[in-house]
């Protein structure tokens, strides 16, 4: 059965932690250059695949004692809350354009861009954590492959216009904050 909180919960993390990542920026870049539907199958197969692999890793720390499974989460969240608050802005990397615009050539052009650039990507790791902490995959898988899709599709569609009315650093500092108050939570759990 789906959990509607932890879904929320999780879409509300990796959204706010995937939007001022490469990823949005990628897409964007990708969408300018070619037709959204194609690129945004390719980015959106990509995205499946590492949350696939994110909950199966999350599912197997859920062998481990809870009070460690809750210490481990807690300090992998303070991490990424580190990261975050120390991320630099990439620059935008130059995509070669392909010889033709088939669907077959720009998909798979997404989604060799997304699987190589997010492969051990805070976001596939903060989903392998959400997975081991609630122990429901179906509803932590859910939540962040939507997530991911709809920072995707807002890259792609219209990524310019966000990042105009919302400053990147703003959004960067509310996932920060937000993984911060999960790791202090995690951790607080884990010595109760």
């Amino acid at each position: 059965m789906i959990s509607l909180s932890v879904l929320a919960l999780t879409f509300g993390v990796v959204l706010l932690a995937e939007l001022p990542d490469k990823t949005a920026l990628a897409g964007l870049v990708l969408g300018t250059r070619y037709r959204a539907s194609h690129v945004f199958a390719g980015v959106a197969a990509a995205f499946l695949l590492h949350v696939a692999l994110a909950v199966a890793a999350g599912s197997v720390l859920t062998l481990l004692p809870q009070r460690v499974v809750q210490a481990l989460t807690g300090a992998l969240f303070l991490g990424g809350a580190v990261m975050l608050l120390r991320k630099k802005d990439d620059d935008e990397e130059e995509i070669r354009r392909p010889g033709d615009q088939s669907f077959w050539k720009v998909a798979g052009t997404g989604f060799m861009l997304i699987l190589v650039a997010e492969f051990g990507d805070l976001t596939q790791i903060m989903t392998a954590n959400l997975a081991a902490r609630y122990d429901d995959p179906l509803s932590v898988g859910l939540g962040a492959v939507l997530a991911l899709w709809t920072v995707a599709g807002l890259g792609i569609a219209g990524g310019k216009a966000l990042m105009r009315r919302v400053p990147l650093g703003l959004i960067t500092r509310i996932a920060a904050l937000l993984m911060l108050a999960l790791g202090v939570w995690s951790l607080w759990e884990a010595a109760a």
